[in-house]
């Protein structure tokens, strides 16, 4: 049985990229180690950080990014993901550099969002600053009719200190992040988020469905979804 070997742009952060691993491994319908899909991944945390290059004038990941994706593609990938929501404002340009696939984490949520939740038309987003304000999820949902509500500036700088700061997830803090999370969390549903979106690939290492009042969607784990539907759909299409 052929199956499309997938490649993971990683590094950002590495937590994030192991995270996605794992997620691929548990959602594949396998039962020995043959049946598992081979994986590529490029760890490269060396990539500028995505939300300093968009909003601040930092340096931009670009050339990194694509040149990571080039590198699996160049090793056998033929499938390319990448958790990292912030990235994804390059996702055309990294797309255009590789002749592969790279699956889009925003679409694939939407995707989701429509299948096992249908009635929701309101969503909370958790994200970066760099996510929030270049709107990749605004962009993707609000086409499907979803309404995307994102924190107040208070409850921004709450989540982003979650994320970056000295005791926060990036550090390999779990606790205290965890706590400010779920705070960010609850401002949302009180403005009548139906469900929540942990659009960060840090956020679900804290923060997992049932944690809120509502629903708590990972993009991460519906990205693994995708990748290991696209990537067995190659068995059954090659005849193998």
């Amino acid at each position: 049985m052929k199956h499309k070997t997938v490649g993971i742009i990683g590094g950002m952060g590495p937590d994030a990229t192991v995270d996605l691993f794992q997620k691929i491994i548990r959602a594949t319908p396998a039962s020995t180690d043959q049946e598992h899909l081979r994986i590529l991944i490029d760890n490269n945390p060396a990539i500028p950080d995505r939300t300093k290059a968009i909003l601040y004038g930092g340096k931009s990941p670009l050339s990194m990014l694509s040149d990571t994706a080039r590198n699996l593609e160049a090793a056998g990938a033929q499938l390319l993901v990448m958790p990292c929501n912030t990235a994804h404002y390059y996702h055309s340009l990294i797309q255009q550099s590789v002749h592969i696939p790279l699956l889009h984490m925003m679409r694939e949520t939407g995707k989701a969002i429509q299948t096992r939740y249908p009635t929701v038309k309101t969503v909370g987003l958790l994200a970066t600053e760099g996510t929030v304000q270049s709107k990749l999820y605004h962009n993707a949902l609000e086409a499907l009719g979803i309404c995307v509500l994102v924190p107040d500036g208070v409850h921004q700088r709450i989540l982003t200190e979650a994320i970056y700061g000295e005791d926060g997830i990036k550090a390999g803090q779990r606790m205290g992040p965890a706590v400010r999370v779920k705070r960010a969390a609850s401002y949302l549903i009180e403005l009548g988020s139906e469900l929540i979106i942990a659009g960060c690939t840090e956020i679900p290492l804290v923060l997992r469905d049932g944690d809120c009042a509502v629903p708590v969607l990972d993009p991460t784990q519906v990205l693994a979804e995708a990748a290991v539907r696209e990537a067995m759909t190659e068995s059954m299409q090659s005849g193998d």
